[in-house]
Parts: structure tokens; sequence; C-alpha cells
């Protein structure tokens, strides 16, 4: 599940998640931070950790950008994917590719920018994680989770009720192609 959410108290939601890449390690295949260089590409990010925490249902083409990008990070620190995708250039090309066929327009600063992207997963625990590159790490939202949807649901209304985050969203998810 990848969601679109505006924050509205982005001090205390940045401080949540998991203190080490060790412990991070532990609870997904793959978690990459979000630097100041890719500022606005939590949207990538978010769409990055969904389908690398899913490769038991995904497959990637070999020598496309988004399996030679996992090949190259997959031994690296969360930190050090960021900074391999900052200089990506093969995946940056096919990204301004898509990018320019859209109907956003881009924000002209930071002031602008009042959504962001963050993606739920089900670990091989049953556990629902929030994968968001501006914490310290993933978080566990739930210690027992069958349905990643309706986790990702229960865990917004109750951000919505505790006023973390406005009612301006929106829910995308990743589903299997039917044969």
């Amino acid at each position: 599940v990848i969601v679109n959410f505006e924050r509205l108290n982005k001090q205390q939601d940045k401080a949540k998640g998991a203190s080490s890449s060790s412990s991070s390690s532990s609870l997904v295949d793959y978690y990459m931070k979000q630097t100041e260089t890719l500022d606005n590409a939590c949207g990538v990010i978010a769409c990055l950790h969904a389908i690398y925490n899913n490769l038991n249902s995904i497959a990637l083409a070999a020598g496309k950008p988004l399996a030679t990008y996992l090949e190259k990070v997959k031994d690296q620190t969360p930190e050090q994917r960021a900074v391999t995708l900052e200089g990506y250039t093969e995946f940056q090309q096919q990204h301004k590719t898509f990018a320019s066929q859209g109907q956003s327009q881009l924000a002209e600063s930071q002031d602008d920018v009042k959504h962001h992207y963050v993606a739920f997963v089900v670990n091989a625990q049953g556990q629902l994680i929030e994968l968001d590159g501006t914490k310290q790490g993933p978080v566990v939202i739930a210690e027992q989770c069958d349905d990643v949807l309706r986790g990702s649901i229960a865990e917004l209304q109750q951000r919505l009720a505790n006023g973390e985050i406005s009612e301006s969203l929106s829910v995308m998810t990743l589903n299997a192609k039917d044969s």
C-alpha cells in the first residue's frame, strides 16, 4: 500500500522509526533513507519500498533499471542506497520520461510541498511495517497483520483522529496482475 498524505506534525513524525540500520534490516528486505538531494522523491522511494519488499510476488525484468539498481544496492546501508539513487542516471532519465507525461504541476518551492508518500508492507513475521525514508528506519505499526490494506487503513484512521495527518490523502495498492 502506498499512501500520499499531508502531515500536520512533521517533527513528531520524523522521530519515529528504528534507531539503526541493523534493526531495519531485520524488519524488511529493503529500506532506504530520503536525503536532501532526493527531497521530492518520496513517491519514488515509496514505490521502491513497496516493490522491493514484495519480490516474492513481483518479478523484476533483468537488465532494467529496477533490477539493476537493486543489484547495485542490495548490500548497502539505507543511507548508501539513497546516495546511489542520487547518481543513478539511467533511473533518473526513465523517471523524467514518465514524469513529463503526468498531469501534475511541479512545486516551485519547498513551501508548496504539502504531501508526502510512504509505503506500508507486511513483513515475513506478519508485522505491518511503515516505510518512510524521512524516518530513522522502518516502523512496526501492528504485530499481527494478515491484510495490509485493512491494517494501513486502520493506521490512517488513527492518525486522522489524532490530528497527525489531514483528510487530504490518497491510497494506492500494488496488486498482482490477474492472469
